[in-house]
């Protein structure tokens, strides 16, 4: 049984220590598992040693989307994310027709837990094509409707769905939150101009998690173009306040001021509080021209500058860094211990997503999902489900 000494990152603490991996675990899909050292071959890691991390937003990487809707684009964006640090990931869907959906989810069927070289597909985030006109963002807008014109049984029945999103305004909505609820995916609000009490209710009705704080949502400023007074709250105010919404950021170093980081972490916590990428098919390319969603078929968008740009430079649209980024950004912004740094990359988001059972933290049973992480917090060696993925 290999095994590696370090720093090792647990929950709640950093501490020196050994950790070892064994084969196939029965009933278990995952090629290894964690568990206490043994015998047999010991790498000494003059560094930190961390779980694998979790991405439960991403859209794309090294020139493909998983929109793109084959195998070989699922693999070259997983193999792109695992040399940031992510070993599983929810592939993320973009606004699109049913059947370019119909596709994305068959794929992330048929790709479950799979190895691909890289990061493994640890299920779906099903966003889009139930938001709001006005806070689409980046989306493309062929296929945008709302539940009063789109089945979302159609979309949810995949069993790769672990969370899937909507704006709280919508007709519909309430039914397509009660639908995830009663199926056990995560039901999440974001691209939304939705106001505090929309929000409240969405969450009577299931709602759980709020995609991408601060970008393409209402807050009171947006919302007083609408009513002089009494100025009102929207999901901005409605994600900080609620204890039952955990939430996410994009900390790519161009997103969000470090003030903004803070004050997500100090507000909501390490506990309710998720790193992601939100990337796309730009990360780890040259600077220049893009489609967002499938090729050919999405959005047109620009790389510059580290991050994704609307093609007349005034939006920003996606991002382009890996989730090595977030966690060096969060930690410089947010001043945290590292364990709550690394806890937002890995335990927090498999929370988020049903998934903390098996993935998220240095434990006994769990996948061997490791990254290794150099004192500059670099990424220099990934295993996943106990194969290595990137060697030191």
């Amino acid at each position: 049984m290999p095994f590696i000494e370090g720093e090792l990152v647990f929950p709640d603490r950093v501490a020196h220590g050994r950790i070892g991996w064994m084969g196939e675990q029965l009933g278990s899909p995952e090629l290894g598992h964690l568990a206490p050292s043994g015998d047999g071959p010991l790498l000494r890691w003059d560094g930190f040693i961390a779980p694998g991390f979790l991405d439960i937003h991403v859209h794309g990487g090294d020139g493909a989307d998983f929109m793109d809707g084959t195998a070989e684009a699922f693999r070259t964006v997983c193999k792109a994310h695992a040399r940031h640090g992510t070993t599983r990931l929810l592939a993320t869907s973009t606004v699109a027709t049913a059947e370019q959906i119909d596709r994305f989810l068959e794929l992330c069927d048929s790709l479950l837990n799979e190895p691909t070289g890289g990061a493994r597909v640890a299920g779906a985030h099903f966003y889009g094509p139930y938001f709001a006109p006005a806070a689409k963002g980046c989306h493309p807008g062929e296929g945008l409707g709302d539940p009063e014109h789109l089945k979302p049984e159609r979309f949810l029945k995949h069993r790769c769905v672990r969370t899937a999103t909507v704006a709280p305004e919508l007709p519909g909505s309430a039914e397509f939150l009660r639908e995830c609820r009663r199926r056990g995916i995560v039901g999440c609000l974001g691209h939304s101009h939705a106001t505090f009490t929309q929000v409240r209710e969405a969450v009577e009705h299931g709602a759980a998690h709020v995609d991408h704080l601060f970008c393409a949502m209402s807050d009171r400023a947006r919302l007083r173009l609408s009513q002089t007074y009494p100025m009102r709250g929207g999901l901005f105010e409605a994600t900080l306040a609620l204890d039952a919404l955990t939430t996410e950021v994009i900390a790519d170093d161009r997103h969000l001021a470090d003030e903004l980081l803070y004050l997500a972490y100090k507000v909501k916590g390490p506990d309710r509080l998720a790193l992601v990428t939100d990337s796309m098919r730009a990360m780890d390319m040259p600077d220049g021209e893009y489609w967002f969603g499938k090729e050919g078929k999405g959005e047109a968008i620009r790389k510059a500058d580290g991050v994704g740009l609307t093609l007349d430079g005034k939006g920003l649209a996606s991002a382009v860094q890996g989730l090595d980024v977030g966690l060096r950004a969060m930690k410089r912004a947010s001043g945290a211990p590292l364990h709550e740094v690394v806890r937002m990359l890995t335990l927090t988001p498999a929370r988020i997503a049903g998934l903390s059972d098996r993935f998220g933290s240095l434990e006994a049973g769990k996948a061997a999902d490791l990254v290794l992480l150099d004192r500059q917090l670099q990424v220099r060696g990934v295993v996943v489900g106990g194969e290595w993925v990137i060697t030191p």
